[in-house]
């Protein structure tokens, strides 16, 4: 890479993210042709013999990696990336055709999270999610949820360590008491632990497992080989997309289910929860006398907008008949975009009844815009018109996996203290809604009881305790029912994914299960402070990596800001609370260019650098079809976020500067760029512009070798 790389950041698509990933940060994202090559993967031009018995017209490929995700969601989406920016091989299965799940454009729902709207600022949730985020404000200004789609493929498509399988569902798991690479003469007759059935017996050719010799040549150099036990582990799964009439043998040696309803985890035999506990089994206040089965239910949102001129609407017949009486308690006050309480079916079994839960909350719907525009009672409707509503329920609940911890309402009010494994945080109340939403019209449609603070998440509600190399990510965690209505919220569940992810990447290149990783302290602490490296938000801990070469350095910079300090920027910490400067240094262009120097006694041997700028954390960021909710978000780049910088070094003390990087237009809060190694005794980081505001800021500034 030559010395002077010059990264021009604006507009189109182009203009994504300089993070691409943690081992290779700078380097130019796959070309066409490249992206093209991996389709001969999983569409083979000369597929394999092997057939499945009963269906001779579908064509098996094997497939291997080393981190298999089900689950495109936001979860899935952000452990996919995570492990793959970490040096795993990730195969992801979606089984739509769409990656983001309740936040694409086939349901439309906003991300929310601990930030609570805006109404807790400073902590909206850094990371992957924050790069999504911000990439989505500056290219999608006109909110469409069709570009968030693309996004989120794009993100995933850039990444070659990523084999994106979409219209696939997965539907089998092989176990074994051993992990993947394992070598078993017995493993043609695996059986799937849901239903017994041996899976070999679906196949005319038996599963073949690889050798002992292909199996060590999979681990890294170095890391030990992880012996067969007594606790189960997947083998490999089997998924299917008929669309291309393929079925896929999959092998991999860490599994995440990001499904949302466990569904991995119910073909490995993991254990699992559904519905409400009793108060008696966690001693919550906010559980109920008794334990039943019933789960917050799903909504289906619409939009609408004001076509200027009189839009007659006749619902069908089989639409509800809605009256104001059912509203007393539903709001109406606005039609751009549905409401989310319109919601149904938590009675009954949100995954089997899926059909009827679908047809009753479109009866809703149509009986809801009838009122709307037919009862008399909203005139000012007359010349709005429905111009899409969703036909996929978003599900707010089903299953949750059981985890060597269940998070319960007394870690989420902070009773319990701060978890040694804390990996991600949450914040959004402890939001409960009844399980037959709708009907429940003479009740108010959800009980928000507020958290004093964000809280942290633990490692341990994030892998099975029963299933050897299985991790959860999304709404099925390790929680309890009170503690899931705060951790369901989509940006919680995104920093919850890219967690699992790294965490499965690390497993990989150690050599651990995720079990182990907890209980090795070195390697827990690595997973840490990787995953403040990466942006992610852990409350209370800081960057304390000892590769770190800026925190050996003596801050100075051209002139402070307010009470900030340049050393701020080398304290461990990228976030403020409350307007405070207390980690983060600024500076006003009053004389110039701001500038803020790293000096070392003696010259440092560095080949990247790191920086964290202000995206405005006080503020709400999201995408949502909501003209009220986009009237606290600015839908472009964050003004006090750092646009045009120079890096520059001296080889020695009073020596003459050279010019590292030049960057025009960044709108992104983490930058990494990487360069041919340089021996340099000071290193300059010096401020052109922001987006608009008048003070530089800058909340962290990494270097390493």
């Amino acid at each position: 890479m030559k010395r002077r790389n010059f990264l021009s950041l604006a507009g189109g698509f182009a203009g994504y993210s300089v993070l691409v990933k943690a081992d290779g940060i700078g380097a130019e994202p796959p070309s066409h042709d490249a992206i093209a090559s991996q389709f001969d993967r999983i569409a083979p031009t000369e597929p394999a013999r092997d057939r499945f018995a009963g269906e001779p017209h579908m064509t098996l490929v094997d497939l291997d990696c080393d981190v298999f995700v089900a689950g495109g969601g936001m979860a899935g989406v952000c452990a996919a990336i995570a492990a793959a920016r970490h040096g795993a091989k990730v195969v992801l299965v979606q089984d739509r055709s769409r990656l983001g799940g309740n936040a694409s454009s086939e349901v439309k729902m906003h991300i929310v999270g601990a930030n609570c709207h805006g109404g807790r600022p400073g902590w909206r949730e850094g990371g992957l999610i924050e790069e999504f985020r911000l990439d989505d404000a500056v290219n999608n200004p006109h909110r469409s949820f069709e570009l968030w789609d693309l996004l989120l493929y794009d993100k995933v498509k850039r990444e070659p360590n990523i084999t994106l399988l979409l219209d696939t569902t997965l539907f089998a798991a092989e176990m074994k008491d051993g992990l993947v690479l394992e070598h078993s003469e017995d493993v043609g007759v695996a059986r799937t632990a849901s239903s017994g059935a041996p899976v070999s017996s679906r196949l005319k050719a038996p599963l073949v497992s690889p050798s002992p010799a292909q199996a060590q040549s999979r681990l890294p150099a170095g890391a030990p080989a992880i012996t067969s036990g007594g606790t189960p582990f997947i083998q490999r799964v089997l998924a299917r997309c008929d669309k291309t009439e393929h079925l896929y043998r999959i092998v991999a040696r860490q599994f995440l289910d990001c499904t949302g309803d466990c569904r991995l985890a119910l073909e490995a035999g993991a254990e699992m929860r559904q519905g409400r506990e009793a108060k008696s089994e966690f001693g919550e206040s906010l559980a109920y006398a008794t334990a039943d089965s019933h789960t917050q239910g799903s909504s289906i949102l619409f939009t609408a907008r004001d076509y200027g001129r009189p839009i007659p609407f006749k619902p069908p017949v089989w639409a509800r008949k809605v009256t104001k009486e059912m509203l007393k308690f539903r709001g109406v006050s606005s039609w751009e975009y549905g409401y989310w309480w319109i919601e149904w079916g938590g009675q009954l079994n949100s995954i089997r009844d899926n059909e009827r839960i679908r047809f009753e909350l479109l009866s809703i719907v149509l009986g809801v815009w009838d009122y709307i525009k037919n009862s008399g009672d909203q005139p000012d409707s007359a010349n709005w018109g429905m111009d899409w509503i969703g036909f996929i329920p978003g599900k707010r609940e089903s299953r949750r996996l059981v985890g060597d911890y269940v998070l319960t309402q007394a870690d989420l009010e902070g009773q319990r203290g701060e978890p040694k494994d804390a990996v991600a945080i949450g914040g959004w109340p402890m939001d409960d809604h009844p399980p037959s939403g709708f009907d429940a019209w003479t009740e108010r449609p959800f009980r928000s009881v507020p958290l004093p603070e964000v809280y942290s998440i633990p490692l341990r509600c994030l892998y099975s305790r029963n299933v050897g190399n299985l991790w959860m990510a999304g709404r099925n965690i390790s929680a309890s029912h009170a503690a899931f209505s705060s951790t369901r919220v989509m940006a919680t569940c995104s920093a919850i994914g890219q967690a699992a992810g790294t965490a499965a990447a690390l497993c990989v290149r150690h050599g651990l299960k995720p079990r182990g990783l907890f209980e090795n302290k070195d390697q827990l602490r690595e997973l840490q402070q990787a995953l403040l490296r990466d942006d992610q938000t852990l409350k209370g801990w800081r960057n304390e990596d000892r590769l770190d070469l800026a925190r050996l350095a003596k801050v100075t910079a051209s002139t402070a800001h307010d009470i900030s300090r340049p050393e701020f920027v080398v304290d461990g910490f990228v976030r403020d609370l409350g307007g405070q400067w207390t980690h983060r240094w600024g500076a006003k262009f009053d004389e110039g260019e701001p500038w803020l120097d790293l000096a070392w006694e003696k010259p440092q041997r560095i080949g990247q650098v790191q920086i964290t700028f202000d995206t405005g954390f006080h503020r709400e960021l999201t995408l949502s079809a909501s003209d009220a909710t986009n009237r606290q978000i600015i839908r472009g780049p964050q003004p006090e976020t750092v646009r045009d910088y120079t890096l520059s070094y001296r080889p020695a003390a009073d020596g003459d500067w050279r010019e590292l990087v030049r960057v025009r237009g960044n709108h992104q809060r983490l930058v990494r760029h990487s360069f041919a190694p340089v021996d340099a005794q000071v290193l300059r980081l010096q401020i052109q512009a922001t987006n608009g505001d008048a003070i530089a800021r800058v909340y962290e500034l990494r270097v390493y070798a």
